[in-house]
């Protein structure tokens, strides 16, 4: 279906002859395919000055009340008709989920009921928990703030025409419906505003991937003792005035409440923070983010250093929190150090390091409103574990920052061993802009981060976090950095399997080539390797076995699991099996083990043996099969799953 604009036209009224008409089984249809959208929709014209967690749970509330009242068929307006892909369920559903966030915006009268839209949603209800969306660069804290300081109408305009792609026309009649007073005045006011339209797609505006905090727990603590004190007053009133006033009390020998703690509040005195002479790590025996100094134009900047010490200690409603996997987000227990204070692209970013965290804040530029705070858990990090941290995204592209012993920094696609690599430029360790890994769509490149010191080289690649993920290649046990002409040949045909091991907290991933198979039908030999992420927590491995077969430019994913030890240091044994089509037209069971392996066995559809590490055995296509493996040494290995 071809979309056109259309001129602007006063919309009929509604229920008039011509009109298209929508009953709730249609809607609730709509509703429920197009939910994450609709409830984005919501998102992003409710005011921001509710919260991201009243926003989030509001969205929702107004999406879910969107249905028509009873089971009657309901008009839809024309413009409406040609809402998401034609459905009229669809542009109804819409249109109320626009005009009731649009009224949860208006202010409340003394001498008028509240409409039901401006009060707290009494459902979806979550209870001690702060639910927000994750976290974007700069150019979603620019875009959210933007859009903060347009009126209800104009953000509905400006999200219409973005998120929904609406010609004005369109846009002009949907606001008519839903009562907006000023339809022109909307217009001319979200022009205002830079059309950054693919951002609204991002994570940082979707309320349906969401992230969870604890409320103030301190002022949830006092609220609860207090409602328990006074109740234990009315019950046993006599006996608690016969106490002695200095006798124990409801926390013992606990020091005082975090507020007054005098280790906490040292914790947030930027005077104390810990700064490192700059060439401290070229005598220290240490070669973690310990020995990094203190980098930035803003290191002296007090005001920036004591809000990102107090947000790291409390961080409030507005602010975005994000930590990988097995990282505790709670304050820091002592002056932690200061690794970077400065300006980077559009905002102010300040790192920190207690010993087990990197902790980014990060805030625009001329605001201190939208602020963020990551988390990225790093103990016991190595010379080549601490080589970087990244500073900021942008656009699609990075900025990291390099440890004091990197001499120099490149960018290289993973995919292209033999393109070369092209140099970065490094200012005080900072380097320039660099493109970011492929974040969506056909996968034709795998851009990494070359670094080289005195001790070689080695390479990195973002996956979504604070820290990159260092690259190997060779046996588990006996791996080495995948900077040389044999690793970056060996990693080229599982570049894009790397997507697979994004925002998993990963410290490192080795590619192994564990065998080399023969095809049948004189097809070539093809490579069996197995990948394995390792992660900072220690949980959560994943292993990935593939299969590449000659001139193919990808490996396939012939078998992956979690939380296993194969293919690791101690469990260096995989075995997995994939169904191979020849040139022919033949279909096999290829399967191969690793050094070690004396027998295969195959079983379910396919059945067949062989000795050694190998097998091959002719199948159909779609069999379905189990692989067991004998070792040298007698023990029983199964198939990777």
């Amino acid at each position: 279906m071809q979309s056109q604009d259309v001129a602007p036209r006063p919309a009929p009224a509604s229920g008039s002859a011509t009109d298209p008409v929508v009953n709730v089984e249609q809607a609730e249809a709509a509703l429920v395919e197009h939910y994450p959208r609709l409830v984005r929709l919501a998102y992003l014209v409710l005011p921001p000055g509710l919260g991201r967690n009243r926003r989030v749970l509001t969205a929702h509330a107004l999406t879910q009340r969107a249905l028509p009242r009873g089971r009657a068929a309901t008009p839809v307006i024309p413009a409406q008709a040609s809402g998401r892909e034609g459905d009229p369920g669809y542009a109804f559903v819409r249109l109320q989920v626009v005009r009731t966030a649009l009224e949860a915006g208006l202010p409340l009268k003394r001498k008028a009921w509240p409409k039901r839209s401006q009060l707290p949603p009494l459902l979806p209800q979550v209870w001690g928990l702060r639910l927000f969306p994750r976290s974007g660069g700069a150019d979603e804290l620019a875009l959210d703030q933007a859009l903060s300081a347009l009126s209800g109408p104009a953000r509905a305009a400006y999200v219409l025409r973005g998120l929904e792609k609406l010609p004005d026309g369109d846009v002009r009649q949907v606001l008519t419906a839903a009562a907006v007073d000023d339809v022109d005045a909307a217009l001319d006011e979200a022009d205002s505003a830079t059309a950054q339209y693919p951002l609204l797609d991002s994570p940082e505006f979707d309320p349906c991937s969401l992230q969870a905090r604890p409320t103030d727990l301190m002022r949830r603590r006092q609220h609860m003792k207090a409602a328990l004190a006074a109740a234990a007053a009315v019950a046993v009133c006599g006996a608690l005035l016969g106490m002695p006033g200095d006798g124990w009390g409801p926390d013992g020998a606990a020091a005082p409440s975090y507020a007054q703690n005098p280790a906490a509040q040292a914790a947030l005195d930027p005077s104390l923070l810990l700064k490192v002479p700059a060439v401290a790590w070229e005598s220290s025996a240490r070669t973690d983010f310990s020995v990094w100094p203190a980098r930035g134009d803003l290191t002296g900047d007090s005001a920036l250093l004591r809000r990102a010490l107090a947000v790291w200690a409390r961080p409030g409603e507005t602010v975005q929190v994000s930590a990988t996997p097995g990282t505790p987000s709670g304050g820091p227990s002592g002056p932690p150090q200061l690794l970077y204070a400065g300006t980077v692209d559009s905002a102010r970013v300040v790192i920190l390091y207690d010993g087990l965290r990197i902790v980014r804040y990060a805030e625009p530029r001329d605001s201190t409103k939208g602020a963020a705070l990551d988390f990225a858990r790093v103990d016991g990090a190595d010379r080549a574990e601490a080589s970087a941290v990244v500073l900021g995204r942008s656009d699609g592209n990075i900025r990291y920052l390099t440890a004091p012993w990197v001499t120099k920094a490149a960018e290289r696609d993973l995919m292209k061993p033999g393109s070369g690599a092209m140099a970065l430029a490094l200012t005080d360790g900072t380097t320039a802009p660099m493109a970011g890994p492929a974040q969506s769509g056909a996968c034709t490149s795998w851009n990494v981060l070359q670094l080289t010191d005195a001790s070689g080289t080695r390479l990195l690649t973002d996956l979504g976090e604070l820290v990159p993920a260092r690259l190997t290649t060779g046996r588990p046990g006996s791996v080495k950095d995948a900077s040389g002409a044999q690793g970056l040949r060996a990693w080229a045909p599982y570049a894009c399997s790397l997507g697979a091991m994004r925002a998993s907290g990963v410290r490192g991933v080795n590619a192994w080539a564990y065998a080399a198979q023969p095809l049948p039908d004189a097809s070539g030999t093809a490579d069996w390797v197995c990948t394995r992420a390792e992660t900072w927590q220690g949980g959560g491995e994943r292993v990935l076995a593939q299969f590449h077969t000659p001139g193919g430019t990808y490996g396939a994913v012939a078998a992956k699991a979690e939380n296993v030890p194969s293919c690791g240091a101690k469990d260096p044994q995989v075995l997995a099996g994939v169904l191979w089509k020849s040139a022919g037209g033949s279909w096999y069971l290829l399967a191969a083990g690793s050094r070690g392996t004396s027998s295969i066995s195959a079983t379910g559809d396919v059945r067949g043996s062989a000795r050694g590490n190998l097998l091959a055995v002719k199948a159909k296509q779609g069999a379905q099969t189990g692989l067991k493996g004998t070792l040298e040494d007698g023990q029983v290995v199964s198939g990777l799953r």
